[in-house]
C-alpha cells in the first residue's frame, strides 16, 4: 500500500510537533523573564522539564496505545498538549509556566510515539522504510526552524502567540485525528504488558538497533551540546554558533534522501554496513581534531557533517528493523525506543556539559565511546556467525547468502 500526500502531510505534522513544542519559545527566554520578575535559572528550567516529560512519557503511551487504539490515545495526547499549550498563552507565575510545560510534554509524547507505530501497522516493511526515510530529515529540520518562527511570533504578537499557535496546531491534528478510522486491531492486543517487555528485550534484532539509533543519537547530542562552549572558547560570537548549526542540518537533510535512494537500490543491511563505516571514519576524525590545539571550528565541523549525513540515513534504517521486528505491540516498542533514546543522548550530554572547561576534550571522549557502543549494539542486532549457514559436513561451510 502506498502512502497518500494527505497521510504524509499528516504524519510529518505529528512527527515535527515535539520538536517545535521544544524550540519554538526558546528566542523569548528573556521577555518571559522579564514578565515573570523571575531570573533566567527558572525559566531555562522550563525547558528541562518539558525533556523530563518527553523521557517518562513516551513509553506510557505506547503501552496506552497498544491497548485503547492509535485513534482515541492519540487524540487524548493531543487533548492534553492543546489545553496545556492555551494555559500556557495565559500563565502569569513561574510555578504555572512549569508544570504546563510538563504538562504539555507529556501531552505531545502521544504523536512523537503513535506515528511511528501506526507507520508499522499500515504499511509494509519495504514501504515503512521508506516513509520513515521522507519524515525523519524534517524532523531534523524543524528544531532549526521552530526558533525563527518564535521570532516571528514574537515580534508580532508577543510571547504568548507562541503557545496559542502550538494551541490551534494541537486542536487541528486532534480534529483530524478523530475522523479518521482506527485500523488497529485492539483484539490481537490481549498479551500482558510483561509479556510484551519481555519479548521485545529478548529480541537480539529489537535491542540492537533501538541502541544503535539511541547510541548514534548521543553521539550527535555530546557535539551539540560541547560545541557552543568550543566556539565561545575559540572565540567565535553567538551569530557564528547560531550558523554552525546550518551545515549539519543540510548534511542530516541530504543523508536522509541518499540512504532513501541506495536502500531501494541495495537494501538496508548493506547500507547500514556502509553508514556504520562512514560513521567510524567521520567519529575518528573528529577525536582526532579534539586532540589538537585549534584556531578554527572546521576542522571539528567538517567531520561532524559526515557524522550528520551517515545519522541521517542511519535514522530510518534502524527505527524500521526494530519497529517491524515488533508488529504485535509496535507503540510500545516505539515508545520504549524513545524513552531509550533519550535516556542515553541525555546522559551523553550531561557528561560534556560537566566537563564544559574542557568541552573539546570531552567531545571527542564521549563520541569515541559512542563509536564503541555502535558497533557493539550492531553485533547485538546482526546474526550470529552461524545463523544462516548450512554445514553439510565439517570440513566446510556453505553460505546461503
Amino acid at each position: 500500500m502506498k502512502i497518500t500526500k494527505l497521510q504524509l502531510i499528516y504524519l510529518s505534522a505529528l512527527s515535527m510537533l515535539g520538536f517545535i513544542a521544544t524550540d519554538m519559545y526558546l528566542p523569548a527566554f528573556k521577555l518571559i523573564e522579564q514578565d515573570f520578575a523571575t531570573g533566567p535559572e527558572q525559566i531555562a528550567l522550563s525547558l528541562t522539564v518539558f525533556l523530563v516529560g518527553m523521557g517518562l512519557g513516551q513509553f506510557l503511551w505506547g503501552l496506552a496505545s497498544d491497548r485503547f487504539g492509535h485513534r482515541n490515545t492519540l487524540f487524548s495526547g493531543l487533548a492534553i498538549f492543546t489545553v496545556a499549550s492555551v494555559g500556557l498563552a495565559w500563565s502569569q507565575e513561574v510555578w504555572q509556566l512549569l508544570s504546563l510545560r510538563l504538562l504539555q510534554a507529556i501531552g505531545v509524547c502521544a504523536p512523537a510515539v503513535i506515528w511511528q507505530s501506526m507507520v508499522i501497522d499500515k504499511f509494509d516493511k519495504k514501504t515503512s522504510q521508506q516513509v520513515f526515510a521522507t519524515i525523519m530529515p524534517l524532523v531534523a529540520l524543524s528544531p532549526a526552524l521552530a526558533p525563527q518562527l518564535g521570532v516571528l511570533l514574537t515580534e508580532l504578537w508577543g510571547w504568548h502567540s507562541i503557545f496559542v499557535v502550538l494551541a490551534i496546531t494541537g486542536a487541528l491534528l486532534a480534529a483530524i485525528t478523530l475522523s479518521m478510522n482506527d485500523q488497529q486491531k485492539i483484539e490481537q492486543k490481549q498479551t500482558a504488558i510483561s509479556d510484551d517487555l519481555k519479548s521485545l528485550l529478548a529480541s537480539r534484532d529489537y535491542v540492537g538497533n533501538v541502541l544503535l539509533y539511541a547510541v548514534a543519537s548521543a553521539a550527535f547530542f555530546a557535539y551539540l551540546t560541547g560545541m557552543p562552549e568550543i566556539m565561545s572558547q575559540l572565540g567565535y560570537s553567538a551569530k557564528d554558533i547560531g550558523m554552525s548549526f546550518v551545515p549539519q542540518t543540510i548534511a542530516f537533510m541530504l543523508g536522509g534522501y541518499l540512504g532513501k535512494k541506495l536502500v531501494v537500490k541495495l537494501g538496508d543491511e548493506t547500507v547500514l554496513k556502509q553508514l556504520l563505516g562512514l560513521e567510524t571514519v567521520a567519529i575518528l576524525l573528529v577525536f582526532v581534531a579534539c586532540q589538537w590545539e585549534l584556531s578554527s571550528v572546521w576542522p571539528i565541523l567538517a567531520p561532524f557533517c559526515l557524522l550528520a549525513v551517515a545519522n541521517g540515513a542511519l535514522y530510518p534504517i534502524v527505527v524500521n528493523r526494530a519497529l517491524s521486528s515488533a508488529p504485535h505491540c509496535s507503540a510500545t516498542a516505539a515508545g520504549l525506543q524513545n524513552s531509550l533514546q533519550i535516556g542515553i543522548s541525555s546522559l551523553a550530554s550531561v557528561i560534556v556539559a560537566a566537563f564544559a572547561l574542557v568541552a573539546q576534550a570531552a567531545v571527542g571522549y564521549v563520541i569515541l565511546g559512542c563509536l564503541v557502543l555502535m558497533w557493539l549494539s550492531y553485533l547485538i542486532a546482526t546474526p550470529t556467525l552461524t545463523r544462516g549457514l548450512t554445514l553439510p559436513d565439517n570440513s566446510r561451510v556453505v553460505s546461503d547468502e
